[in-house]
């Protein structure tokens, strides 16, 4: 059974990576355009928070993929998710349809959140990479050694 669950934890993690990873690239391949469109909702620096952004939405996925760091990286990609919400997804302030758009984008973050306050809570399981991240039996009680 425990392969099982570190066979459905490798699955979950590739597939919250999916949702980060290709947005990142797209941010990284337009980052002038990117920056633009935070200057537009009135960020100070930019540059500074498009580059933040832009490398925890690519180095986030790589690290969550490997199970590297897993306790960092769901803090990291956390925080880029509340940021998103905070600056692109207030559904409340748009009008009929964009305001639906906006409210299925927020709800879905929500739900990200989740997802990645479990995965703060269970670790990457076995198959990550380096072998310290992995849950360790002590006592017959498993304890998360990161």
């Amino acid at each position: 059974m425990e392969r099982a669950h570190d066979v459905i934890l490798l699955l979950g993690r590739f597939l919250v990576a999916a949702l980060f990873l290709p947005a990142g690239i797209t941010k990284l391949l337009n980052f002038s355009g990117f920056a633009k469109s935070l200057a537009d909702k009135g960020l100070p620096y930019p540059e500074y928070w498009a580059a933040a952004a832009v490398a925890i939405e690519v180095l986030g996925p790589i690290a969550l993929v490997v199970g590297f760091f897993p306790r960092w990286t769901a803090l990291a990609l956390f925080a880029f998710v509340v940021a998103a919400i905070a600056t692109s997804h207030r559904y409340w302030e748009f009008q009929e349809p964009a305001r639906r758009v906006q409210e299925v984008n927020f709800f879905k973050n929500i739900a990200i959140l989740g997802g990645l306050l479990f995965y703060f809570v269970s670790g990457p399981g076995n198959w990550s990479w380096p072998p310290r991240f992995r849950k360790a039996k002590s006592g017959g009680a498993e304890q998360a050694s990161a």
